[in-house]
């Protein structure tokens, strides 16, 4: 592989992996501005995900190790797993009602994150990683096989729950309409 296709995946790994490690942080430990555990599974709670707990301990590591993963280029497919379960469900539980683009709150930006993630996953880390130093190899196409069906039961899983209830519409102050 050409030494600077080698540095264009560093660069992309680097960038989408110390991404998501930052903002696993904010999920996992409250850092950087996060919320912590107890705010992504009040999140998760609110979208109707359920068991919420569980799941926002699951995301916020696929997350963060799927960060940490990427940008080392380690045990690459399964971290890139990490990041894309993570986004999958966000496409479709948060963004999708929303649309296409991202100033409408749309899944414009976790797309391109989604993209960006199954790319690296499918392509590998490239010369500048850990996989390569050590020689780690997945076989071929199980790996990706494996990975993409977890990815379908996990997005099956996310979208046969039900939405949560909507709360009740208010028409202003308390019934009688206002001031006397």
């Amino acid at each position: 592989m050409p030494s600077l296709m080698n540095a264009g995946l560093l660069i992309l790994r680097l960038v989408l992996g110390l991404t998501f490690m930052a903002h696993g942080s904010q999920k996992l430990f409250g850092w950087l501005g996060g919320k912590g555990l107890s705010g992504q599974s009040t999140l998760l709670e609110k979208l109707g995900v359920r068991p919420a707990g569980f799941l926002a301990l699951v995301s916020s590591l696929g997350e963060f190790f799927g960060g940490l993963g990427v940008a080392f280029g380690l045990l690459t497919p399964l971290a890139a797993a990490g990041i894309l379960g993570s986004m999958l469900v966000a496409i479709v539980k948060v963004q999708a009602p929303r649309g296409f683009w991202n100033s409408q709150g749309g899944i414009e930006w976790p797309l391109a994150l989604t993209a960006m993630a199954l790319g690296l996953g499918l392509t590998g880390p490239g010369a500048y990683s850990l996989d390569f130093a050590f020689r780690l190899r997945f076989p071929q196409p199980a790996t990706d096989l494996v990975i993409l069906a977890g990815l379908a039961v996990v997005l099956l899983y996310i979208a046969a729950q039900p939405a949560p209830p909507k709360p009740p519409v208010s028409n202003g102050p308390a019934a009688g309409g206002g001031r006397r």
